[in-house]
């Protein structure tokens, strides 16, 4: 079982930033695809971000140049640069580790709310 602790949610103003933390509760994330997703109210839950264990990332085309997602295994730890934030990004994240259909991992999830 692997634990995920999502942080550094919060209230923001549009254009401003933020940066998101998750903490893995074991060293074998490392060999995990971490993700960031987002659930808007009323909206289907989307992704945001991957990272690979190699470091290959993708993105959703609506972050695309604004957020980057890094990894620090080290730290068992997964980030979220967020930058140039709309108000469309309000949403509460979630931390989500995967290496197969049978090892599916998510956080608790964190409430970034981005003010116009």
């Amino acid at each position: 079982q692997v634990r995920l602790v999502e942080s550094g949610g919060g209230l923001v103003q549009a254009g401003g930033s933020l940066r998101l933390s998750c903490v893995a509760s074991t060293s074998i994330i490392s060999i995990y695809t971490l993700g960031w997703y987002r659930q808007a109210p009323g909206k289907q839950r989307e992704m945001v971000a991957t990272i690979t264990s190699g470091g290959s990332t993708n993105y959703a085309d609506s972050v695309k140049g604004r957020f980057s997602i890094s990894r620090e295994n080290v730290k068992n730890t997964v980030y979220l640069q967020m930058t140039s934030l709309k108000p469309e990004d309000t949403a509460v994240y979630y931390c989500r580790a995967v290496l197969n259909a049978n090892y599916n991992y998510w956080g608790q999830g964190t409430q970034v709310t981005v003010s116009s």
